[in-house]
């Protein structure tokens, strides 16, 4: 008897979708990877149910055994989803840095908060590295899994799958790829994976401008969520990207909502940096060029958040 679908079975296959009314004219076509429609609305479900079960297979993860995360939200949203699923107890590691709709949705599916305290609200490589080393010590202390965003190279597997889904959606045919940079996971693993159909794909990372660590600018604090660690983060090498882009967090912003207003594509500020981007490169490769960037999220991620920045504008 075949094995009974799970909601598990809906990560991965997502829409690709073009910008009708915002590309530029005489600008290149630019597709959006509709992640939102992952079952917690995140590219993360990928990466979530890739490490987790990598290690279910290898034994580093036994039957109902505990796991620990640091996380900004949407990567601890999927790892509550995939351990309410397999069983595991999940203890997170976050910060009132982030969305407070992520930190309900996490203990909504059963995840055990710790929350670290923020400088101002603001993503900093201090509040990082706090939340690490908070994750490390829950790790040592009750012998939980931790499977270690930053360093774990299990997902670049399912962003290699992602990739062909790309390739294949696209009919073989794209010139550059836009991602913003958290882990680096999914730049890496898209990159590579896009790169082994077609060498020449021009692969385009993007990074908060307040914190440009990546094209050697100073640590900083910015409101992006989900990108920005503010240090070079382990599965980073400069291969990676054959160029790298600033964008501001109000920048970001006013992007994410220019989504929703003009395209109806409702998505959080990654998302905004994203199209912020791809829209700078469609000027310069002319028509006739496909850019593909993420929609990294959905937008009802930030529903406070977007909703103060309304009523303060």
């Amino acid at each position: 008897m075949a094995t009974p679908p799970t909601i598990l079975d809906r990560i991965g296959n997502t829409s690709l979708l073009p910008l009708r009314f915002m590309a530029p004219q005489n600008g290149a076509r630019i597709f959006l990877k509709i992640e939102s429609e992952n079952p917690t609305g995140s590219m993360k479900d990928r990466m979530a149910l890739a490490m987790i079960e990598a290690a279910e297979a290898d034994g580093r993860l036994k039957p109902g055994g505990a796991v620990v995360e640091y996380t900004g939200g949407s990567t601890g949203v999927s790892l509550a989803l995939v351990c309410a699923v397999k069983r595991h107890p999940l203890h997170i590691v976050s910060s009132d840095a982030f969305s407070q709709e992520k930190l309900d949705h996490m203990r909504l599916l059963g995840a055990r908060l710790q929350l670290i305290k923020s400088e101002s609200g603001r993503q900093t490589e201090k509040l990082t590295r706090d939340m690490i080393a908070a994750a490390g010590v829950v790790a040592a202390e009750t012998g939980a899994f931790l499977t270690d965003q930053m360093n774990n190279r299990d997902p670049l597997a399912a962003y290699h799958r992602m990739a062909d889904e790309i390739w294949q959606q696209t009919e073989h045919r794209i010139d550059a790829f836009v991602q913003s940079v958290g882990t680096a996971a999914s730049i890496r693993g898209i990159g590579e994976g896009l790169r082994r159909h077609h060498a020449g794909v021009n692969i385009v990372a993007v990074e908060p401008a307040e914190s440009a660590v990546l094209s050697g600018g100073p640590t900083g604090a910015h409101k992006i969520d989900g990108i920005g660690a503010g240090y070079v983060v382990p599965l980073w090498h400069p291969e990676i990207a054959d160029r790298i882009e600033r964008v501001t967090t109000e920048e970001a912003r006013e992007m994410a909502m220019r989504l929703a207003r003009e395209e109806g594509l409702f998505a959080g500020t990654s998302t905004g940096a994203n199209v912020v981007t791809a829209l700078r490169l469609a000027g310069e490769l002319g028509s006739g060029a496909v850019i593909v960037t993420v929609m990294c999220d959905t937008g009802m991620k930030y529903l406070k958040s977007y909703g103060a920045h309304l009523a303060a504008s």
